[in-house]
């Protein structure tokens, strides 16, 4: 079994020719622009990236050579129309075991052979046509020693053909493609499969994998084939079933024919992504995280399981196999899985995703790593190369800081060797190195801290470069100008704030970092954003991606406290939270309700349901949120707009209440019903206590009357007509004295506002007001004056009004035992 080490930068793009141009082109973003195709030559002088700018297709071929070789870059670009790059195939000369050839495949068959000449560079050696035809089109292509490979579509010249027949209009074809000094030399097609649905082609030294991919239709989707050249034989396999035939016929179905019924009694493959291993086999990851590992004989193996959510067409993900390590890089996470033995070796989180794999040198088996920012490589190893003791030099020195850290140390556990080196304790590792560097012999200076001190010093390599950057930094401060001190200002917080969040957040530690947000408070929201990454996606929505290391830092801590016990204990810090909440309040308030919602998603995350470690305290989070808003006094006293928007983004239901409260209290009734209807289905207790207070506020006055609607449906299940007026009469504003027929102080709530709710409570399944639903289904509800002695009725008094009069019978005026 293998062993990760390090991940240690092999270049920067310095050292390469225009590395200005290299990095940019790494760092766009977008459809289009990020390259879908990077790799290095056969002899590693030269990096060659393919970008497919879209729409319409204008694919672009750069090279980048390494400093110190003679020659030049390519730079190739096409203007549409122009049909997209396939792909980029290398090509051994033969005759130069050391020579290689450049292809550049079209879709409609066109290839581009490129030469590179020590003395001249990139010259265009040839141009060839692979297909027959102006409609075939190269779907997917690979290289097999001399001989190419590929996919071909053949659209039928029938316009009416069966939809059933145009699943199996591709063909498998290949054609020998020989460089040589004086020219390439294209030998005749054939045609391996005929009438074959969509495949993806990849080539080993022996065999030619066909994957099904996820446009092939579901019937033939069920098994992959493995065609053998020397052998003219072709392989079905699947995890349920294996099957070898002789190639006589070239035509798919007979090809399956006597096979057909098992395979169609089979689910698809699931296969998100696949590629080569180096013992000739092919590797698959399905859209569950599951690698598979198919041998050329047909055989399945379960090599690992990545785990994490499903993935879907369109997820990025780089597989290659590096020797018998397999590395896998899915969303941002780098996987090192040992093939042999099916264990996870390595798992790093990486600072980007877009990330591409370059081949080894020959002779090495390293994973090599192309990002943004330059090249990266982890050096496989033995556990028997690195399994040698330390020299007693080191140890002693290791030994010597373990007794003295012991006496500092207040704990009872004994510090050993292995905690002192792998916990990050030591923090001395520039006194260790020049202890080093001194004890060494003077034949054994020029090769530096080789061989017996390599393992000690990528042990201390991280924290002296940490170090080393800051008294560079440092030194910067020093001599900068004043409009250039801001910017070292950023920089330095920026580093300790990334040590302190590497630390355990003591006292001291959070002492430290409290006033560092006091005495530099923007650069501390651009540090404490960056690490937390906090941005806003496509939808304007406030998302961060932190470690999960760096969100138990953010909940840890001391257990909050008010302003007056803070300000009575002077040995009182603000804990982590509290600071990031201040700056956020500070500097982008609008963020500061989706950041305590985030966190308390986190929360469920990091800490399970009834574990022992956690948030101390106990205090929910938007309280502490609302408690930085309040200056550290009481949550609920602000009543602003951010206060409301805590509140509501919480998910509690007190605080939802609580919101629904304040906002009633501003008489904002639009948003008073909107959050009513969003969080009633919290809770029944929650509805319930909503529609009381709002049924409460509708009895008081006439602001609610135009959400009535809105009001009636949020009325809960349990609620009967008593129960109702119960609380209306408990709600009614008093009055003094006899209430007049018609008060001119605003119009009073009446019977006829109420008969919706009451009439749609009567009427439900179960209900047990029999004795309101006769009243309230009456056409003559409310009942009729009684008979009174005619009069003349004034002119200017419209006809109907006494009528109108009784419909607008004050609720007031009955009383709680009278029948209605």
């Amino acid at each position: 079994m293998k062993r990760a080490g390090a991940l240690r930068e092999v270049s920067d793009f310095s050292d390469f020719s225009n590395g200005r141009c290299l990095r940019e082109l790494l760092s766009q973003h977008g459809p289009g622009k990020v390259p879908s195709q990077a790799c290095a030559s056969p002899d590693g002088q030269h990096l060659l990236l393919l970008l497919q700018g879209r729409p319409p297709p204008q694919p672009q071929v750069f090279t980048f050579q390494h400093l110190g070789a003679s020659g030049g870059d390519l730079e190739r670009s096409w203007q549409p129309p122009q049909p997209p790059v396939v792909g980029l195939l290398f090509l051994q000369c033969p005759a130069a075991p050391a020579s290689w050839a450049l292809a550049i495949i079209w879709e409609q068959g066109r290839t581009e052979v490129w030469r590179f000449m020590p003395a001249r560079g990139w010259q265009l050696q040839q141009t060839l046509e692979l297909c027959h035809g102006a409609r075939a089109r190269i779907v997917s292509i690979c290289s097999q020693g001399d001989s190419l490979v590929w996919c071909e579509e053949r659209p039928p010249s029938d316009a009416q053909l069966a939809p059933g027949r145009s699943t199996f209009r591709y063909c498998i074809c290949t054609r020998t493609l020989e460089v040589g000094d004086q020219g390439t030399q294209l030998g005749a097609r054939q045609i391996v499969v005929h009438n074959s649905p969509q495949y993806q082609v990849l080539a080993s030294p022996q065999h030619v994998f066909l994957v099904p991919t996820h446009t092939t239709c579901a019937s033939v989707s069920t098994f992959l084939l493995i065609w053998c050249p020397q052998e003219a034989k072709v392989t079905l396999a699947s995890p349920s079933f294996i099957h070898s035939e002789a190639l006589h016929s070239t035509d798919f179905k007979k090809l399956v024919f006597g096979s057909v019924g098992l395979l169609l009694s089979m689910g698809p493959l699931d296969i998100h992504a696949c590629a080569l291993s180096s013992c000739g086999g092919l590797l698959l990851l399905s859209t569950r995280g599951m690698v598979q590992l198919v041998q050329p004989d047909g055989t399945w193996r379960h090599i690992w399981d990545l785990g994490g959510s499903p993935l879907v067409q369109g997820d990025p993900v780089r597989l290659k196999a590096f020797g018998s390590t397999l590395a896998c890089v899915l969303a941002g996470v780098l996987y090192l899985i040992d093939l042999t033995s099916g264990r996870l070796m390595e798992k790093k989180l990486l600072s980007t995703r877009e990330v591409h794999f370059l081949d080894s040198p020959q002779g090495e088996e390293a994973v090599q790593l192309l990002t943004p920012t330059g090249i990266y490589r982890f050096s496989l190893s033995s556990p028997e190369e690195g399994s040698e003791p330390e020299p007693p030099l080191v140890e002693m020195v290791f030994e010597e800081a373990c007794k003295y850290y012991q006496r500092r140390s207040l704990s009872s556990s004994r510090l050993t060797v292995e905690k002192l080196k792998q916990g990050g304790v030591f923090q001395a590792p520039v006194a260790l190195s020049a202890v080093l560097q001194h004890s060494l012999p003077s034949k054994k200076a020029a090769g530096g801290l080789q061989g017996t001190y390599a393992k000690l010093l990528s042990t201390v390599s991280l924290d002296l470069q940490s170090f080393l950057s800051l008294e560079l930094l440092k030194s910067c401060v020093v001599s900068a100008s004043a409009s250039d001190v801001e910017r070292c200002c950023e920089e330095l917080v920026g580093q300790e704030l990334s040590r302190l969040l590497h630390l355990d957040l003591d006292w001291e530690n959070l002492a430290y970092m409290n006033n560092i947000f006091n005495s530099f408070p923007r650069a501390a929201w651009k540090a404490i954003r960056d690490h937390l990454q906090l941005q806003q996606n496509g939808d304007g929505l406030l998302v961060a991606r932190a470690t999960p290391d760096v969100w138990k830092k953010v909940l840890g801590g001391p257990v909050p406290r008010s302003s007056r016990q803070a300000g009575t204990d002077p040995n009182w810090v603000v804990p982590l939270f509290e600071l990031i909440c201040g700056s956020l309040h500070r500097f982008k308030p609008k963020w500061l309700p989706r950041f305590v919602e985030l966190t308390q998603q986190h929360v469920g995350a990091s800490w399970p349901y009834g574990a022992k470690e956690g948030p101390e305290g106990g205090v929910p989070l938007y309280k502490r949120a609302l408690a930085v808003l309040s200056g550290g006094g009481d949550p609920a006293a602000p009543a602003s707009e951010l206060a409301i928007e805590l509140l509501l983004s919480s998910g509690r239901p007190n605080a939802t209440l609580q919101a629904v409260q304040l906002l009633v209290r501003l008489r904002r009734w639009q948003r008073v019903v909107e959050a009513a209807e969003k969080f009633s289905s919290l809770s029944p207790l929650l509805k319930k206590e909503l529609f009381t207070t709002l049924l409460a506020e509708f009895a008081q006055h006439r602001e609610l009357d135009p959400y009535l609607g809105t009001l009636w449906e949020l009325c809960p299940e349990d609620l009967t007509v008593s129960d109702i007026l119960g609380i209306v009469l408990q709600h009614l504003p008093s009055s003094r004295g006899d209430p007049e027929p018609f008060p001119t102080g605003g119009a009073p709530l009446t019977l006829g506002l109420l008969k919706p709710l009451l009439l749609r409570v009567a009427q439900q399944p179960g209900s047990r007001d029999e004795l309101y639903s006769d009243f309230l289904q009456s056409p003559t509800f409310p009942p009729p004056a009684p008979p009174r002695e005619p009069r003349a009725v004034p002119k200017e008094a419209p006809e109907g009004a006494q009528q109108a009069g009784a419909w607008r019978t004050p609720l007031s005026w009955c009383k709680p035992g009278d029948a209605i």
